[in-house]
């Protein structure tokens, strides 16, 4: 089959000097630099590449194949694609789905999202598991010029960045029907549309409210329960949430956080948050519920989380940890001991398979009094 698509030599290098090449596709005016990131996801890509969560990311795919089932119009998680760039073994261009509109090569090239293809992404993804997510640069070329490490020189780390501001909305918007039973204030840090839709189907209208919306704002729209998203970049740069969460909070209010949002309510009561050296990136991660001991398999993408263990979270004594990561340990899940607060570090709303996560959407619905 004869591409559509232009292809030229390429590579990505990370900032410790590591070069992979490999083969851009699609044109690529200026070099692509940000946080080089790997998930092991075996379907999704779309949602992938469209969740705001990865906004400032290089995403690396383990699967050797993604685009061999297309892309559509209805799994996107945000208006288009959100990563700085995708690094894979092999590009499918040809695709067979019958709900596919056209090929994920030319769905990234249209939004000039660089793909760098025929790379070792075993090695390069067991490189990141060794020594931490770096950042990098995707450029064109055989070799790194003077114009791509200056650019990877200027690119800034994670660590400090308020990315929640720039993928909220700059106005608040309304899903679901006027007239539901039940409504919910979603704070946008970079929520996914699948969230909202998993909202309607339980009866609920959302309204969705910037990221810096204050609490007098929200209580102004008499919600049922507050919702907070998940999202990019460094939850302790998010520094205007923490007071009005808890203002939210204090008004017993139930609320429930995913991600960024479990991040960001681990702060307000008093906790930490810690750089992981690699995150959680996939849909297959286990997670033991504490109270059950059932195991569940979710999915995740994050690079940050609340410190603690099963004892608890150091600075935060009203918050009890229900949930850990059987991988490494990490806190997953959290309650307050005395208010309707609870949060989930995965994403109960993704299921690239499993839907073992799905039920705490009724869990927060039962919060509601429903």
């Amino acid at each position: 089959m004869t591409s559509l698509l232009d292809e030229k030599p390429g590579f990505l290098l990370l900032e410790d000097g590591t070069l992979f090449r490999g083969r851009l596709v699609a044109p690529l005016d200026a070099p692509a630099v940000a946080e080089v990131v790997f998930t092991t996801n075996m379907s999704g890509y779309q949602e992938v590449f469209t969740d705001p969560s990865f906004r400032g990311q290089i995403v690396v795919m383990t699967a050797p194949m993604i685009g061999n089932y297309g892309v559509n119009g209805e799994d996107p998680e945000s208006s288009r694609p959100q990563v700085s760039g995708v690094v894979v073994r092999e590009l499918s261009e040809a695709y067979s789905n019958w709900r596919a509109s056209g090929s994920l090569a030319q769905y990234l090239a249209d939004a000039k999202v660089p793909i760098l293809v025929d790379v070792d992404t075993r090695r390069l993804t067991r490189h990141l598991r060794t020594g931490g997510v770096l950042r990098g640069v995707i450029a064109a070329g055989e070799e790194p010029t003077k114009a791509a490490l200056l650019a990877l020189d200027a690119c800034p780390s994670m660590a400090g960045l308020d990315l929640a501001s720039v993928v909220t909305t700059e106005q608040a918007y309304s899903w679901g029907p006027s007239d539901a039973p039940r409504h919910i204030v979603a704070f946008d840090y970079g929520i996914k549309e699948n969230i909202l839709r998993l909202f309607e189907e339980r009866g609920c209208r959302v309204t969705v409210v910037p990221s810096r919306t204050t609490a007098e704002q929200v209580l102004a729209l008499k919600p049922d329960g507050v919702f907070l998203s998940n999202g990019p970049g460094d939850p302790e740069a998010v520094t205007y949430a923490p007071a009005t969460i808890k203002s939210i909070a204090e008004r017993k209010i139930p609320i429930f956080g995913i991600c960024l949002g479990h991040q960001l309510l681990g702060l307000t009561f008093g906790g930490r948050t810690t750089k992981l050296p690699f995150g959680h990136r996939g849909g297959n991660h286990p997670v033991k519920d504490l109270a059950t001991g059932k195991v569940l398999i979710t999915s995740q993408n994050h690079g940050f989380a609340v410190e603690g263990t099963t004892a608890g979270i150091p600075g935060a004594p009203d918050l009890e940890v229900t949930h850990i990561n059987l991988n490494d340990g990490t806190v997953e899940g959290l309650k307050h001991k005395s208010l309707p607060v609870f949060a989930v570090q995965y994403h109960p709303e993704a299921a690239p398979g499993p839907h073992d996560a799905r039920p705490l959407f009724d869990d927060f619905m039962k919060a509601l009094g429903a």
